[in-house]
């Protein structure tokens, strides 16, 4: 008996050559325990491929004594009873990814809250995922579009295409529990959407991103991003990914810290800090340090107090210079906004 990473049994869309577009795995498994692996080894023991509906139910029975959420094991029950093959993959260690259902499944485990951001292996992901238009009767391929809206427009059901993208949005696939999020587009599947957490209209949080919760998100969490508890993000604020420009650094902003709206940070930040409305900070930016008494100390780029706690970031409203003060005080989010049960 060998430790298993991750496990999948999912339902997959194939276009007419049998290529799997996209896989919903309803019940994704991170490291099972030692009493399910050889539950695992006797359903599928290759690393993919396909296995009947009927041989799920041992599986679902086992699941019932463990920590999932019933709505979870209700819907892989579902798909036991399914009338065409399902999907299993099976991950012996976090290794590259090397096809287009295990590119699911990772993205699965970020969303079901089973794995954080920047905790798993993704090399490949974008190999991986075909580019696809995603509409209200499902994932179709670009170049079978036009003929798919024409065969949907002549039996009266006209098709809706929402993106033309490699990730789908999350909530297709995931919909986490204790969460509110006005504008599902704008939350991809791999995001980490956690417990307490409101993303406003403007709100975005990519893929591999995400609120450790309860937060408010009104501005962009981009790619590798992670939030902590209690932290607000203003409206169309941003934070720098590490995708963009070939960047190696990972951003991340600590707990009860408010980046202002239409602001900004290209560096990682601790605990209580504050950026003012309209004031981006990268690595960088100039900063003059301030004492206790407002006087200036020492000029350093921001880099230098990058992952340092209790700052407080603004821009002097007569000479424009950008400051670092200490931050007196840490915002507390509107419990009773992000109770969502």
């Amino acid at each position: 008996m060998t430790d298993l990473f991750a496990f999948g049994i999912g339902l997959s869309t194939t276009n007419p050559a049998g290529d799997v577009l996209e896989t919903y795995f309803p019940c994704p498994l991170l490291r099972p325990g030692a009493a399910l692996v050889p539950i695992l080894d006797k359903l599928f023991t290759g690393t993919e491929g396909r296995v009947e509906p009927t041989r799920v139910a041992d599986l679902v029975q086992a699941l019932a004594g463990e920590t999932h959420r019933a709505s979870d094991l209700a819907a892989l029950q579902a798909l036991a009873a399914a009338d065409r093959p399902l999907t299993a993959v099976r991950l012996e260690t976090d290794g590259p990814i090397e096809s287009t259902a295990a590119a699911y499944l990772k993205l699965h485990l970020l969303s079901h809250r089973l794995a954080r951001p920047n905790s798993l292996n993704l090399d490949g992901i974008f190999a991986h995922l075909p580019t696809l238009a995603w509409t209200n009767q499902g994932p179709i391929e670009p170049d079978a579009l036009p003929a798919a809206m024409a065969q949907a427009r002549l039996a009266g059901r006209p098709l809706h295409v929402r993106s033309l993208d490699k990730f789908p949005q999350m909530v297709d696939y995931v919909v986490p529990s204790g969460v509110r999020i006005a504008n599902a587009a704008r939350v991809r599947l791999g995001a980490y959407v956690g417990e307490g957490t409101t993303v406003m209209h403007e709100g975005q949080i990519n893929f591999n991103s995400g609120s450790i919760g309860p937060n408010m998100v009104e501005g962009r969490i981009s790619q590798g991003v992670i939030l902590g508890a209690n932290t607000d993000l203003g409206g169309s604020a941003s934070t720098m990914g590490t995708l963009s420009g070939g960047g190696q650094i990972t951003i991340s902003i600590g707990e009860h810290c408010l980046i202002g709206a239409n602001a900004g940070t290209g560096i990682p930040l601790g605990d209580r800090c504050t950026i003012e409305a309209g004031l981006y900070i990268t690595a960088g930016t100039r900063v003059t340090v301030m004492d206790a008494d407002g006087a200036a100390t020492v000029q350093v780029k921001a880099r230098e107090l990058a992952g340092q706690s209790d700052l407080l970031f603004i821009r002097h409203s007569t000479t424009g210079q950008i400051q670092c003060r200490t931050n007196r005080s840490a915002i507390e989010l509107n419990d009773a906004l992000h109770a969502h049960n």
